[in-house]
This record gives structure tokens, C-alpha cells and sequence, in this order.
């Protein structure tokens, strides 16, 4: 099952996707292009992985550590599907990057890796939005650069932990602006989701809707106000959202 966030003539409201419907705990139905889309959960707290992907550690020409590299997105960070990326004054190099999110569906406190996938409580798309120019270390906190406004959109939909095989690998793809950029599965993860889990969980207590981002593919270039970037996972659906300038925002 898959399910999403939404408001409809005002209201906020959760349902399951049918087709292009979405349908609310009433039995209301809900055109999808006549919602807001809002991100699937809301997390306590956003954690990503740097360097998870074997390709983007050769693109970029470092090597991964034994343990996995993380770092926190705050809240303020989240949008939904079809919300703008706001492209900040004075920033140089921005850039997208696609990713499979897990949502852990209970608390989760030092849980052991054979265990922790009855924590994961579904799966959805995330495009972890960073702004290169405050990057000078990959293994420093990239709090400035992951941080602002918007930059991290998430959706539109949450599957069920069920409704994605993420044993077998999922296909994960990028475009910009119709053109294909990013294109990987999970399978090529360096750490794999219940070893995060348990390495994650042995410090800081998961809780349920928590959002882990799993790291980015090869692939990633700059983005321009103006542009289009698609997010793609198997099994989950498209998550789109467009680049606008701040000054339109403020």
C-alpha cells in the first residue's frame, strides 16, 4: 500500500493511493492534481549518509570508512512533491541529489542488524539538496550546506516496507530537465539499511517516522533556478520539484 500527505480545499488530510486518487480515512476521494502534496511523514529527525554509493565515492574521488558517515537535515529543510527548491542569494554551486528514503515505522534503540528490518516501517523518495560552496570536508558536519530552506524534498508517496523488495536492489534514477543524470540501484550500497540501523541506533533513539537518507548515486551536477529535477525509485514513484530563485520567495 502506498499512502500520502495532502491538502485538500484547506484541510489536511492522509489517504491511500488509487491510481491517480487519493482516498482519505472517510472514503473521499481526491484528484491529485487538484492537492497540495505534503511530505509523507514528519520526522523527528532527518539523518543522511555520506558516501554510500561506490560510484560517488569514485566520483568524487574518496574513500568510504568502515562505518557509515552521517549528518542531520533539520525540519525546516522539508517540502513535498511539486514544492519549490529555493535556490539561495550568493550560493555557487547547488545540486541535487537522488535517494531512497527509509522511514522507521517503531522506536528503535540498539537494535542489532538481524533485527532491523521490522523497524523500517515503509520507503519514499528524497532529494538531499546541497549547496556545495560550504562543503571543504566531506567528514566535517555539512550543516550549512545541507541545511537551508527546502532541501529536502520528500515524496510523494510512502509505501508499505512490504510494497518494496529491497533485498533484490531497487532502480533509483535522476533527470533534469527530462534528461537522465543519475542512474543506480541499491544494490550498490556500501552500507546497507540494517546496518545503518544498527550502527545509528546503538547512540541516538529512532523513532517512528524518522526519515534515514541512503546516500546518492554518481551523477550529481549543478542546478539553476528555472529547472526541473525528477527523482525516480522503483516501487515507489516520482518525486518532482522545480528550482526557483529566493527573491520570488521572500
Amino acid at each position: 500500500m502506498k499512502s500520502a500527505r495532502f491538502i485538500s480545499s484547506g484541510v489536511v488530510c492522509s489517504g491511500v493511493v488509487e491510481g491517480q486518487v487519493l482516498v482519505d480515512s472517510k472514503g473521499n476521494e481526491h484528484r491529485m492534481d487538484e492537492v497540495r502534496f505534503l511530505p509523507p511523514v514528519e520526522p523527528s529527525k532527518i539523518i543522511g549518509l555520506v558516501l554510500n554509493y561506490s560510484d560517488h565515492a569514485d566520483e568524487l574521488g574518496l574513500s568510504p570508512g568502515d562505518a557509515p558517515v552521517v549528518f542531520i537535515k533539520p525540519q525546516n529543510t522539508l517540502i513535498g512533491h511539486l514544492e519549490d527548491i529555493i535556490y539561495p542569494e550568493g550560493v555557487e554551486f547547488l545540486h541535487y541529489e537522488g535517494e531512497l528514503a527509509v522511514v522507521i515505522g517503531k522506536r528503535a534503540r540498539k537494535v542489532k542488524s538481524a533485527e532491523a528490518m521490522d523497524y523500517v516501517g515503509g520507503y519514499t523518495v528524497a532529494n538531499d539538496v546541497t549547496a556545495r560552496d560550504f562543503i571543504t570536508n566531506t567528514f566535517r558536519p555539512p550543516v550549512k550546506a545541507k541545511g537551508f530552506d527546502t532541501f529536502c524534498p520528500l515524496g510523494p508517496y510512502l509505501a508499505d516496507a512490504g510494497e518494496v523488495d529491497i533485498s533484490r536492489g531497487v532502480e533509483i534514477r535522476t533527470e533534469l530537465n527530462g534528461r537522465t543524470v543519475q542512474s543506480s540501484n541499491t544494490g550498490m550500497f556500501i552500507h546497507d539499511i540494517p546496518s545503518v540501523i544498527e550502527y545509528l541506533s546503538a547512540f541516538m533513539t529512532l523513532n517512528q517516522g524518522d526519515v534515514i537518507l541512503t546516500g546518492t548515486p554518481r551523477g550529481i551536477s549543478r542546478l539553476t533556478p528555472g529547472d526541473r529535477i525528477d527523482v525516480t525509485v522503483g516501487g515507489i514513484g516520482t518525486l518532482t520539484n522545480m528550482v526557483a530563485p529566493e527573491h520570488t520567495h521572500i
